[in-house]
């Protein structure tokens, strides 16, 4: 009994944290801590020094890569997320985060109004390629989740780190 009152109350709170989630009551970073889903990009923005930046008034538009799109880089190069955590290594960690990041408030509706294959320019002045025919597209990375509104700008959760050439 007891345990089936206490998955009552973590989905009653899972409830209201989505509800915030959606509504977007939170700016980016809090937004993205809340979702759980984000730990190793939350880890990278820290180490980057960028969390104050991203809860700033913005508005940015965030592509956020979820832990398991870090997982697939991980297992594409193995020991790249370590070694871009070190502190020597945090300019280049800041030009990677930043190619996840376009000024403005750019929501799906906006895209899907776009030419496919579009370059939109990122915060690091390198531009991604946004495709649109079949589902939207970052470069190489697939959209799996848009329009997370946050009191600063918006999310959309990707399914690859995007690296910038």
């Amino acid at each position: 009994m007891k345990i089936s009152k206490m998955i009552a109350m973590v989905v009653l709170a899972a409830s209201f944290a989505s509800q915030a989630f959606a509504k977007g009551q939170s700016n980016i970073v809090d937004t993205a801590v809340g979702a759980k889903s984000f730990t190793t990009l939350i880890a990278a923005i820290k180490a980057a020094g960028l969390v104050e930046t991203l809860k700033r008034v913005g508005p940015f538009t965030v592509f956020a890569p979820t832990d398991e799109a870090f997982k697939k880089l991980e297992k594409k190069k193995p020991g790249t997320i370590a070694m871009l955590l070190k502190p020597e290594n945090k300019k280049t960690l800041i030009a990677i985060l930043t190619y996840h990041v376009v000024p403005g408030k750019v929501l799906a509706k906006d895209v899907l109004g776009l030419k496919d294959g579009t370059h939109v320019k990122t915060v690091s002045g390198k531009s991604v390629k946004i495709g649109n025919k079949h589902g939207v597209m970052v470069n190489n990375s697939k959209v799996v989740k848009t329009d997370i509104e946050c009191t600063n700008g918006v999310i959309h959760v990707i399914d690859t780190v995007l690296l910038p050439k």
